[in-house]
C-alpha cells in the first residue's frame, strides 16, 4: 500500500515473507538511484561544503545527485560534477555502488572517480543547493575523515573505493 508519493520519493507499506518464514509488516522508502562523485585533483580532491536541511547543518562530501527518470549513472555523474563542483571530467572511472540504508530503503548510490578535471559551466546547480567548494589534500581528508569531519557515509566509501581501484 502506497503511503506517500512525492516528487523524489514514494514510500509504501507491504506484507514481508523472510526467507526464515516470518511475516512482517514493513514501511520501504523507494528515493530513486543517486551517483556521488570523487573529483580529483592533483594535489587531493575536491570536496564540498554542503548545507543539509534534513540535518540542518554543512556537511563536508563529495559532489552526488539523484538520477533522472531513464538517466544512465555515468550521465548523471557528468552533470552532477559540473553543477556542483564546476568541473568536467575528461576520465570517469565507475568504482561500483552502495546501499545507503538497505533496513528501510533501496537507494543506490553509484560511484565514480573523475580525473583529469577541465572547469565547465555547462550545467548550474539547483536554487536549493548552498555549496561551497573545497579543494583538500589527501592528508587533510584523511585527517577530516579520522576526526569526523568528513560524516558522509558515501563520501567515506567514495574514497576507500578509489584508493582501492
Amino acid at each position: 500500500m502506497e503511503i506517500f508519493r512525492g516528487r523524489r520519493l514514494w514510500i509504501e507499506q507491504s506484507a514481508v515473507r523472510f526467507p526464515n518464514g516470518v511475516e512482517a509488516e514493513k514501511v520501504t522508502v523507494h528515493p530513486g538511484s543517486a551517483v556521488a562523485i570523487l573529483p580529483v585533483t592533483p594535489t587531493g580532491y575536491r570536496l564540498l561544503r554542503q548545507y543539509r536541511y534534513a540535518i540542518g547543518q554543512y556537511i563536508v562530501e563529495a559532489p552526488a545527485g539523484t538520477m533522472e527518470a531513464g538517466e544512465d549513472p555515468a550521465a548523471t555523474a557528468h552533470r552532477e560534477l559540473i553543477e556542483e563542483a564546476g568541473v568536467a571530467a575528461k576520465t570517469m572511472i565507475p568504482r561500483g555502488f552502495i546501499y545507503t540504508t538497505p533496513g528501510y530503503t533501496d537507494e543506490k548510490i553509484w560511484l565514480f572517480e573523475a580525473r583529469d578535471l577541465v572547469p565547465s559551466r555547462e550545467f548550474e546547480k539547483d536554487a536549493d543547493e548552498v555549496i561551497e567548494i573545497m579543494d583538500v589534500t589527501r592528508d587533510e581528508t584523511d585527517a577530516m575523515v579520522a576526526d569526523g569531519t568528513i560524516c558522509d557515509a558515501k563520501t567515506i566509501c567514495l574514497i576507500h573505493r578509489c584508493r582501492r581501484g
